[in-house]
């Protein structure tokens, strides 16, 4: 991937990560507030965490790529590779392998989510770590 391809990636990334931070960042307002949430819009915050965990995973794997680092096919191991390359810290990894694991849940045991515990995760804010990652530059370090 060429240097502008890979900057065209990243500001590509950015405006989805803005989107879906904002309705977010709606839903959780309106959590904090005790407002419930009708099963639409639940399914729609599920399908939000989704699209903004896979943009993250994207991202990372396209990181591994610009620094010509091997790239795995777990995301756990994708994040793994990040600490290496000072993209994430390693004290951020337990909580990377806690969103992957609630995007696995999402996409392969959809029948046993527990919507309420996802809810949760919205009201207290844990998605900011993706949208920071995704709206973060990339760290000038060299491997």
């Amino acid at each position: 991937m060429s240097s502008t391809t890979f900057d065209l990636y990243l500001k590509e990334t950015a405006v989805l990560a803005n989107q879906y931070q904002k309705r977010l960042q709606q839903v959780t307002l309106r959590l904090q507030q005790n407002h419930p949430l009708s099963d639409l819009e639940a399914a729609g915050v599920i399908h939000t965490l989704q699209i903004l965990i896979e943009n993250a995973i994207g991202k990372a794997k396209q990181l591994l790529k610009y620094y010509n680092q091997p790239i795995p096919t777990s995301a756990y191991d994708t994040m793994r590779a990040l600490v290496d390359i000072h993209q994430i810290t390693p004290e951020q990894l337990d909580e990377w392998y806690a969103i992957i694991g609630l995007r696995n849940r999402i996409v392969h045991e959809y029948m046993n989510l527990d919507v309420k515990r996802v809810l949760e995760v919205v009201k207290q804010e844990k998605y900011r770590l993706v949208t920071t990652f995704l709206l973060a530059p990339i760290q000038d370090v060299e491997p």
